[in-house]
């Protein structure tokens, strides 16, 4: 058996040309509709600097204004959440970004929860991932690479319902909210993590394998199921001399064995990665579309009570009408 590859590549430009051409679509009948994402990034860092021009090229694509916030990596934790405050108050702006990691003087979690969450595009937030976690929650956001990874097995035709879904980490970026999601699809979810015992024997159980663990070619071919299909989240870079930078990039599965075993597959690169950045807009432009409905609504209903204050206007000048003041003369007084 040969694992079909689960290009994320192809899929996520298809999205991108089908976010741009439907906000072009609405800004025919409301030209002010510009979907906004602001993106902060405290410091320089390399890794993080490329990951910002990759959004930015792709916002681009999609027709949405993005605009980066460039601080330095001095900046306190308090100057980072009065920018994040007036970002917030900028109705203009419909998604916020805070590219992470940030400097280790700055709470991370102070960061993420000072985002409004109707402008969480991130889906960080604790009001967004706490709603995430419920039953029947209603996130304004869902994070964008375990989003990814469920499109991924959409797009695939990858039915979740009965089946079991093993889920390799769990952190707050993709396995814990995967793990939701996927329950919310009517998988049966097992998360497993380096304290897990038996790992091989689990994923031999596995219908559906998640790896988010951060180990390079950790998950062999030989511990899958026959048919399995695995979505492999790693970034992880190991030595490659003939690359001109010297590494290479790899994933969490061991990809050679694993396409001998498994039914699809996702690559590293050109798998989850490239979803992240698709979500990342899908959200953006839905924020937008909310604050669109939004204002419509409020002018509707400051119309409504134009109407009731104009009617009554109306009716108390008819009163006055029907109600003239009467001046009585001396001799009526009398």
């Amino acid at each position: 058996m040969t694992a079909i590859k689960i290009d994320g590549t192809a899929i996520a430009k298809g999205i991108r040309e089908r976010l741009g051409a439907e906000v072009k679509e609405i800004q025919e009948s409301n030209p002010n509709f510009n979907p906004s994402l602001r993106i902060v990034q405290v410091g320089g860092r390399t890794d993080s600097s490329t990951y910002v021009r990759m959004k930015l090229k792709a916002a681009g694509e999609a027709n949405i204004e993005c605009k980066i916030d460039q601080l330095p990596e001095s900046t306190t934790e308090a100057d980072l959440l009065k920018k994040i405050a007036q970002l917030n108050s900028d109705p203009s702006i419909h998604g916020i970004l805070v590219q992470l990691p940030v400097p280790e003087h700055i709470s991370e979690h102070a960061v993420t929860s000072a985002v409004a969450s109707e402008k969480d595009v991130d889906g960080f937030g604790a009001i967004n991932i706490g709603e995430l976690a419920k039953r029947r929650g209603k996130p304004h956001f869902v994070p964008c690479t375990p989003k990814g990874v469920m499109v991924l097995l959409e797009e695939s035709k990858t039915d979740l319902s009965g089946k079991h879904a093993v889920v390799i980490g769990r952190s707050d970026i993709v396995g814990s909210p995967v793990s939701s999601l996927l329950r919310n699809a009517d998988a049966t979810v097992t998360i497993c993590h380096s304290k897990t015992q038996n790992l091989p024997h689990i994923l031999g159980q596995a219908d559906i394998v998640v790896a988010a663990i951060g180990q390079p070619g950790y998950v062999k071919g030989e511990w899958l199921k026959p048919g399995a299909v695995v979505i492999d989240v790693g970034t992880n870079y190991i030595p490659d001399e003939t690359k001109k930078s010297g590494q290479r990039l790899v994933g969490d599965v061991d990809f050679k064995s694993a396409t001998e075993v498994a039914s699809k597959i996702t690559p590293v690169p050109g798998g989850v990665g490239p979803m992240t950045v698709a979500m990342l807009l899908r959200n953006v432009v839905d924020s937008a579309k909310a604050f669109q409905q939004q204002n419509a609504a409020q002018k509707d209903a400051t119309s409504a009570l134009s109407g009731v204050s104009s009617k009554g206007s109306q009716i108390e000048n008819k009163i006055k009408v029907k109600n003239p003041v009467v001046e009585l003369d001396g001799d009526e007084m009398t």
